[in-house]
């Protein structure tokens, strides 16, 4: 049995990487996915395509996590179209780590970080929770970060670890507001092996990041999308305000 099956679900962020893997996922358990892309149509696009030709439903859709009033017209855009909004994974983060993003001034981060994964994860949810009291039900899955609370040596894991705590702190204070209609839980990655890894990551670094992790590799996005799909689904119907920590073990 298909455990989303005949869901709504927004996923942001969903053009590539861990949010494509969780998109691919919902769809395959019969949910209809919206794809939430900022820049990246043509992907999102060719995601949502070979959702459809796997016999899903899934359709993209712009907008920027950073801008409130972008998150609250992608809700009114996916109510138009199917009426409700059963999940929705707040995915969506800043890339401090290539392109533009990697060459910005470190102030310059962390404002990127804290306006896309902070509040844009919180704005998302404020925008959300009407909507879904008034159905009566809902789910929202957060991205957090395992070392967030644990620590890990840099300036860029420093402010990705503020960013990526305070989801955490929101989701559990979130959760208690706003239950018992809705369910709130967050996902702590730790390792993946996203692009990044596989492409910027010189071999010693990551040879050394595989010796501190028990299960002896790197996670995979469909490790991610698997624990999103659990918490997602009535399964894990009486948990609410928790984070999964899904690292093989490092913390």
């Amino acid at each position: 049995m298909e455990r989303l099956n005949n869901k709504i679900a927004v996923i942001t962020g969903a053009s590539s990487g861990i949010g494509e893997g969780i998109a691919e996922t919902f769809a395959n358990e019969g949910a209809t996915v919206v794809i939430n892309y900022l820049k990246s149509k043509d992907r999102a696009e060719t995601v949502a395509e070979k959702i459809k030709q796997n016999g899903g439903q899934a359709i993209a859709l712009q907008a920027d996590m950073a801008d409130e009033n972008a998150i609250d017209a992608l809700i009114k855009d996916v109510c138009d179209e199917f009426g409700c909004i059963d999940i929705w994974v707040n995915n969506a983060g800043a890339d401090i780590l290539t392109g533009t993003g990697a060459a910005a001034e470190i102030h310059e981060k962390l404002e990127h970080l804290i306006e896309v994964d902070l509040k844009g994860t919180i704005n998302a949810c404020w925008s959300v929770m009407p909507l879904m009291q008034k159905q009566g039900h809902g789910v929202i899955v957060n991205m957090s970060w395992d070392l967030s609370t644990h620590g890990f040596e840099g300036t860029n894991p420093q402010i990705f670890a503020a960013s990526k705590a305070g989801v955490l702190g929101f989701t559990r204070s979130f959760a208690k507001t706003v239950g018992p209609e809705i369910r709130v839980n967050a996902v702590s990655p730790g390792w993946i092996a996203t692009a990044f890894a596989e492409e910027h990551m010189q071999d010693e670094y990551y040879q050394a990041r595989i010796s501190e992790i028990p299960l002896g590799r790197f996670g995979k996005q469909d490790d991610v999308a698997a624990a999103v799909l659990f918490l997602a689904s009535d399964e894990s119907s009486y948990i609410t305000g928790e984070a999964i920590k899904i690292n093989g073990g490092l913390v």
